[in-house]
């Protein structure tokens, strides 16, 4: 059985990508002419968006030169202490909102620390998986298409985010610890 799956995830991707073009031959399909419309699309929309990117980008720093995420991770340490969650995992739940490459950046650093099997390393591996990067999916998707007014989506995307890193760690801890 092993086998079989290896053989269909060496060529799904490869079959995929023949697959494409043969079908829009078949229906008769502008291929190239096609792409580069939708490249064209694409280009204007990286650059409509480049304002929204920039804005946050300038406010996660603040945010972590300012030391605002050391304040609170101080001031939060010892209550999670005395619940068996480690401190050193809260900067992870406060950055992967805002940034995925800062985030995984922070979750590599702390599997490097203490290790891939150690309590931290796979609740950073966990929280990793299960939370997204909420500020940054809603700049770039409503500022793709113009929201202005995105307050709802806002609340939504990091109230789930709260539910995955809370349910990570209650995972990890039922689980390894």
């Amino acid at each position: 059985m092993t086998a079989l799956i290896n053989v269909i995830s060496a060529w799904a991707i490869p079959a995929l990508i023949a697959f494409i073009p043969l079908f829009a031959f078949v229906k008769k399909v502008p291929v190239y002419e096609s792409f580069v419309l939708g490249a064209k699309d694409g280009f204007q929309t990286a650059i409509q968006i480049i304002p929204n990117l920039v804005g946050m980008m300038v406010a996660i720093s603040v945010f972590r030169a300012s030391g605002a995420l050391d304040f609170f991770v101080g001031w939060t340490g010892p209550f999670l202490k005395s619940l068996g969650v480690p401190s050193e995992i809260l900067p992870l739940g406060l950055l992967r909102p805002l940034t995925g490459t800062g985030s995984l950046a922070f979750a590599t650093d702390l599997i490097s620390v203490y290790g891939p099997d150690s309590m931290i390393g796979r609740m950073a591996s966990t929280i990793q998986g299960s939370t997204d990067t909420t500020l940054y999916v809603l700049t770039v998707y409503m500022g793709a298409v113009g929201i202005r007014n995105g307050r709802y989506s806002l609340k939504v995307g990091l109230f789930s985010d709260v539910v995955g890193f809370i349910a990570s760690i209650a995972v990890c801890l039922l689980f390894f610890g």
